[in-house]
């Protein structure tokens, strides 16, 4: 039995074209599972981190703060009868993850290279060239368009410096070889740009 199946990809693909995903629909999606064809030899169960790719955004809502653990909650559901639980709870982990974007305390040292994996693949837009990088900064805006100019480039802004402050923004040492430096000086364009 496959762990995401067609009838649950329909289910959640219905999710990610809804109207309000700007950035957070099946194109992420999409690109996240061409990372993870891509870098397949280096994931210890690349099905798991496959659906947690599926899963992580789901339920994606701007005025919320519990996306990740929805979409995580909604993973347990769908998944469970098609793996054993210890699986689940490590592709809950992964998806709950992605709130800080910090390795989650996985027993396994596997497990934890593949949730690393993830969470880097999840964050490879800010390492991508500056045009798409740039749109995605408006994508993200749109979606938070019930927010004021003000407001937002004062929470952007603190995201962003945020991972600027991290000795490295990329956990694995694949990705930050491919995504590191171009997602620093994306990110300290953003900011100047955000404090015109």
């Amino acid at each position: 039995m496959r762990l995401v199946d067609d009838a649950i990809k329909a289910e959640l693909a219905a999710h990610y074209r809804l109207p309000d995903r700007h950035y957070h629909g099946i194109r992420h999606i999409e690109a996240l599972l061409a990372l993870a064809a891509e870098y397949r030899a280096d994931l210890t169960d690349p099905d798991a981190v496959d659906a947690a790719i599926w899963f992580h955004d789901a339920i994606y809502d701007s005025r919320s703060k519990d996306n990740e653990a929805q979409s995580a909650a909604l993973a347990a559901d769908k998944l469970k009868g098609r793996t054993d639980d210890a699986r689940i709870a490590r592709i809950v982990a992964m998806i709950e993850a992605t709130a800080t974007h910090e390795i989650p305390p996985l027993a396994d040292a596997h497990a934890r290279q593949d949730a690393a994996l993830f969470l880097d693949m999840d964050l490879a837009i800010l390492g991508a060239p500056a045009t798409a990088f740039d749109a995605y900064e408006a994508a993200v805006r749109r979606e938070y368009s019930w927010v004021s100019d003000t407001d937002w480039r004062k929470g952007r802004a603190a995201v962003l410096r945020g991972f600027l402050a991290r000795p490295r923004i990329f956990h694995t040492d694949i990705l930050a070889a491919r995504f590191e430096r171009q997602a620093r000086a994306n990110m300290k364009r953003s900011l100047e740009t955000l404090s015109r």
